[in-house]
C-alpha cells in the first residue's frame, strides 16, 4: 500500500516521501468500512511540526514512521457487517492519514460527502473545520470586532465564517500574498500588514471583542491582551509548547483566555452546509493539486520555504 513515511536524514533533517510498502488494513468489521482513497489535502501546521521535529512530532528513535496528515477522501470499497448508514461507492471526508486505503468505523471522525462539495476542496475540510471549530468556541455574536492573526488556510477561513455569524473581521499577517488574496475573497472587514511597525500602527488597545491567534508566534501573547477591551476573549489553537504573559495586563479586565484544538462532525456538516452555498469558499485556498508521486518536492518546500504553499491537494 502506498502511504507516506517520515525519515530522518543524515544531517539531522527530516523528508517525507512516498512508500509503496505499507501494510496494507485489515478487513473492515464490525461498523467499519474500507475506502479506496482518491485526494488527500496536507495538514500545513501539523505536518512541517513533524518534518522540523516540532513540540507534537514523532521522536528521531521512532523514525521512520508512517506519515501523519487527517484529511483524506476517499471512496467506500467495502462495508463491514454491523454498518447502517454507509454503502460502497460513497466518497466520506475522513480525519485519517495519507494513506491508498483506509478502514474506519462509521460513527468516526467522517461524513459522507454531499454532491455540492467538490472533492479537491473537500480535501482541506480539515484545516478549515479547524477554523469552524475556533470560531463557535470564540462565541462571536453579531457586530462584534474579531482581530484574527494568521493569513494561512485556517486564518482565511475563520475570517469568511466570522462574517457569517456577523463579526466584524480583521485578518492580518506578514505575507503580501496571502493579504492580497484576503482582499479578493473579502470576507475580512480590513486586511492589515503586520509586517515592520504595523502592528503598532493599526492595532490599537482594548478595540477588539476578540483575539483569535492563528499564527503561534511566540512572545506575542501580551499584544493580544492589550488588543482586547474589557472582558475580552484570547483564543490559542492547538500545535504550542508555552503560552506565556503578564497577568496584570488582563487581570483587571478579566480577559478570558481560552484553548482551541481540533473538530467534530458537527462542525464537518456545518461547514459543508456553508460551504454548499457559496458562503464560505475554499477553492481560492487551493494553489496545489499535484500526483501523490510528487510529494517529496512539495514536502521538501514544506519544510524549508513553508511560505511558498498554502492549499495543497494530492491525487492518488
Amino acid at each position: 500500500m502506498r502511504t507516506f513515511s517520515i525519515q530522518g536524514l543524515p544531517d539531522k533533517r527530516r523528508q517525507k516521501v512516498l512508500i509503496h510498502d505499507w501494510p496494507e488494513p485489515e478487513e473492515p468489521t464490525g461498523n467499519e468500512v474500507k475506502t479506496e482513497t482518491i485526494y488527500s489535502g496536507i495538514t500545513n501546521g501539523t505536518e512541517r511540526n513533524q518534518l522540523i521535529g516540532g513540540n507534537y512530532a514523532p521522536k528521531d528513535e521512532q523514525l521512520p514512521t508512517s506519515g501523519g496528515g487527517y484529511q483524506n477522501v476517499g471512496r467506500v470499497i467495502e462495508v463491514g457487517p454491523d454498518v447502517s448508514e454507509l454503502q460502497v461507492g460513497d466518497v466520506l471526508y475522513m480525519s485519517a492519514i495519507h494513506a491508498e486505503y483506509v478502514v474506519m468505523a462509521e460513527d468516526d471522525l467522517l461524513i459522507k460527502l454531499p454532491d455540492s462539495i467538490d472533492r479537491t476542496e473537500a480535501a482541506l475540510l480539515g484545516m478549515t473545520s479547524v477554523a469552524m471549530r475556533t470560531c463557535r468556541n470564540t462565541e462571536l455574536k453579531m457586530g462584534e470586532r474579531v482581530l484574527i492573526v494568521g493569513a494561512g488556510i485556517i486564518g482565511q477561513v475563520a475570517a469568511q465564517i466570522a462574517a457569517v455569524m456577523g463579526a466584524r473581521a480583521t485578518l492580518c499577517d506578514i505575507n503580501p500574498n496571502r493579504l492580497e488574496l484576503a482582499r479578493e475573497i473579502g470576507a475580512a472587514e480590513t486586511v492589515l500588514d503586520v509586517s515592520g511597525d504595523g502592528w503598532e500602527k493599526g492595532v490599537a488597545e482594548g478595540t477588539f471583542d476578540a483575539v483569535i491567534d492563528f499564527a503561534g508566534v511566540p512572545g506575542m501573547e501580551d499584544q493580544f491582551l492589550s488588543a482586547v477591551r474589557q472582558r475580552g476573549r484570547i483564543i490559542f489553537i492547538a500545535g504550542r509548547d508555552k503560552v506565556t504573559y503578564t497577568f496584570n495586563l488582563g487581570q483587571g479586565r478579566e480577559i478570558q483566555i481560552k484553548q482551541n484544538s481540533h473538530f467534530d462532525r458537527d462542525d464537518l456538516q456545518n461547514l459543508c452546509r456553508l460551504v454548499g452555498r457559496g458562503l464560505v469558499k475554499i477553492k481560492p485556498l487551493i494553489r496545489d493539486v499535484v500526483p501523490v508521486n510528487e510529494a517529496k518536492r512539495i514536502y521538501d518546500t514544506l519544510r524549508d520555504n513553508p511560505t511558498e504553499l498554502l492549499g495543497t491537494v494530492f491525487v492518488w
